[in-house]
């Protein structure tokens, strides 16, 4: 078999070179041209999987994506091929939970809050939203479910409408990205929800750039009555708006996601898909591909309060490093595109295991191994 993947995407030679030869190609820059005679396709959410990349593929019989979203992908011109398709849903739904976590905890040194005191709606309450979900719970945040879809399929109970959702102190975005439909995402947050936002208030885009009106959030950013913005995703990526990102309270490239666990999580999962379509039995070991953490155990000496967890956390993951180095290159042409290609290692909070008598239920819910004692 002929397996053509993007470069990017963590231990796909060693998982994919059992089925035969491993063709490591740039995700942007695939063409039909590189399908001619391949058997599988594997992409990331850079490559767009439309009736022109597949214009000459006569041998192509599976695709995948290893992200959760797959707006990129035609999935009715796959299903007319008979081609199989698979993606990851919830594979760095963990990474994106402790990116969230990270911003949360900075954004409350930054502006002396008190986490616990406040409220943070979440919209999109699938696999992602509900990690973010918990976590904020853990902190003691008051969670507000906005889902429509899951609304109407389980009941109100338990969720918000939307304008009840924009209300919150914190407003974190984990929709899909749709045009069309009841539940359509495109610019859900508009140049009317925008205008209608209370000074100072929180918004977080971790979802897709184009869920956010780019342009409109700039001509609010640049009035009298800016908000506080966190944002990883762009409208217009790998080009995102650059007059934006000087008006953000953290700007990343795309890089919630991008845990070492998170990304081998979706490679893994494609693995899985593919054993499973050939019938045959994985022999890998995703714990296996991932190297020993830097730091493996810690104590604490007192009980979890907001700042022992933020120093916790920020060992682990800090995210204004992102921030740093995503400001320090976004003059540099095709930075973005090179941060995402040649990004830190950087691991999940459950690379960490907390002991001892403070090693307790909310670090735990956190997302650190826990090992009481």
């Amino acid at each position: 078999m002929k397996i053509v993947v993007d470069e990017n995407m963590p231990h796909a030679r060693e998982l994919f070179a059992e089925f035969g030869e491993v063709v490591s190609l740039p995700g942007r820059q695939i063409s039909a041209a590189d399908l001619q005679d391949a058997d599988v396709l594997l992409v990331r959410s850079v490559t767009r999987v439309d009736a022109a990349l597949l214009a000459s593929s006569p041998r192509l019989g599976f695709v995948g994506t290893a992200t959760i979203g797959t707006d990129h992908i035609d999935k009715s011109l796959l299903a007319t091929r008979g081609i199989p398709f698979f993606s990851a849903p919830g594979c760095n739904k963990v990474s994106v939970g402790d990116y969230v976590l990270s911003a949360l905890l900075v954004l409350a040194e930054r502006h002396e809050l008190a986490l616990c005191e406040m409220s943070l709606a979440v919209i999109g309450a699938g696999n992602t939203g509900e990690c973010v979900a918990g976590k904020a719970e853990a902190l003691g945040m008051r969670v507000l479910r906005c889902d429509p879809p899951r609304a109407r399929a389980e009941g109100a109970a338990g969720f918000v409408d939307y304008q009840t959702a924009l209300e919150a102190d914190f407003v974190s975005f984990h929709v899909p990205l749709t045009r069309t439909g009841l539940d359509a995402t495109f610019h859900l947050l508009g140049e009317s929800e925008i205008a209608a936002r209370p000074a100072g208030q929180f918004l977080i885009n971790a979802s897709r750039g184009e869920v956010w009106d780019n342009q409109a959030l700039l001509a609010r950013q640049q009035s009298d009555v800016p908000l506080r913005l966190v944002m990883d995703v762009w409208e217009g990526e790998p080009e995102p708006l650059r007059a934006l990102v000087p008006h953000t309270e953290i700007a990343t490239p795309h890089i919630a996601g991008y845990s070492l666990e998170g990304k081998a999580r979706g490679t893994w999962m494609l693995y899985q898909a593919l054993c499973q379509q050939l019938g045959r039995t994985p022999r890998q070991d995703l714990q296996a591909l991932l190297p020993a953490p830097e730091v493996r155990e810690l104590t604490p000496g007192q009980a979890s309060d907001q700042a022992l967890i933020k120093q916790l956390v920020h060992l682990i993951y800090d995210v204004r490093r992102d921030d740093a180095r995503f400001r320090n290159r976004i003059e540099q042409p095709g930075s973005f595109d090179e941060q995402r290609k040649h990004y830190p290692e950087r691991r999940e909070l459950s690379s960490l295991q907390v002991c001892g008598p403070f090693a307790g239920e909310t670090l735990a819910r956190l997302g650190f191994m826990v090992r009481p004692g």
